[in-house]
């Protein structure tokens, strides 16, 4: 089967390790429409633990993101994200997804596209449907209205509030001048929003996820996860980071597999999504978790 070019219907769709991983409890954040915020009130901390201590999760997608379709199984589809840089496959980060949460598309070159600024915002589709979009929802522009931007989605034309949008050009990722303190301003937007696994969007982020959106909505593309972006960028000595770096902890003292990435904040703090049962926030380095774990520190901003 060749791969198709396809995009994604739901404001929030969960990429799963395999056809098998959802539970019982997960069948919300596998309909179309998704109903996102009840499915994670139904996660309780130890179900949430459980998307990464049983490799549940992979990664996520948000509502017009295009994926490659490579094969399809019954009611589900194993994709490749181009958008997310990975080393599980040169292609885009490779996952499961389900068939009723992706539309085949005619891929066509657009001029602009208007990208969610604000946490979160609403879409109105053909003047009746409503779905809430995330932080970093990026959708085609056809026209300009008064208070509005009209764009173009999988369901039909829509509506978005002109102050909730950046409208940036098509080629703007070739040439992003955000600085690093741009990034730690947009981060400190999402402090006390409780960490998930696998999470991309603004209903929650894991480590990884948080870095990349954060880079991602400011023109870098980063990659997807940790390990990854430990070894791409440029390395930054420790007495010379600056607002906006990366830095990176690994096991055994630094010297085994990475973990864990935080972004610098300035005056000896970072700030980061730290793990299950916490929310973003900002500390001090020194006495943290993982100061004895630091490994790497990576500036992609320029």
């Amino acid at each position: 089967m060749d791969a198709k070019r396809y995009v994604v219907t739901v404001s929030v769709a969960t990429v799963w390790t395999s056809t098998e991983s959802p539970r019982s409890l997960d069948k919300v954040a596998l309909e179309a429409p998704v109903d996102i915020e009840e499915w994670l009130y139904r996660l309780t901390y130890e179900k949430r633990l459980a998307l990464c201590n049983e490799n549940l999760v992979q990664t996520q997608l948000l509502f017009g993101e295009k994926v490659e379709v490579i094969k399809q199984e019954g009611d589900w589809c194993y994709v490749l994200i181009p958008s997310q840089p990975s080393k599980k496959n040169d292609a885009g980060y490779p996952g499961w997804v389900p068939a009723s949460q992706l539309k085949s598309v005619d891929v066509q070159k657009q001029d602009s596209y208007a990208q969610v600024v604000a946490k979160k915002t609403l879409l109105v589709i053909n003047n009746q449907t409503e779905l809430m979009l995330s932080y970093r929802t990026t959708l085609p522009v056809l026209q300009h209205l008064n208070e509005h931007v009209e764009v173009e989605t999988p369901l039909g034309k829509g509506l978005l509030l002109t102050k909730d949008v950046n409208v940036v050009q098509a080629d703007t990722e070739q040439h992003p001048t955000k600085s690093g303190e741009h990034l730690v301003l947009e981060g400190k937007r999402f402090l006390d929003l409780p960490y998930l696994w696998g999470g991309m969007s603004s209903y929650g982020f894991d480590c990884s996820g948080f870095t990349y959106s954060l880079h991602k909505a400011n023109g870098y593309t980063i990659p997807r996860d940790a390990s990854d972006q430990a070894t791409s960028g440029k390395g930054v000595a420790y007495e010379e980071m600056k607002p906006g770096d990366l830095l990176f902890f690994a096991y055994e003292q630094g010297k085994g597999f990475v973990h864990h990435v935080a972004m610098y904040y300035g005056n000896g703090q970072i700030i980061h999504s730290p793990k299950t049962g916490k929310t973003v926030e900002v500390i001090p380095i020194k006495g943290m978790e993982y100061e004895d774990e630091i490994c790497a520190i990576r500036r992609y901003w320029t």
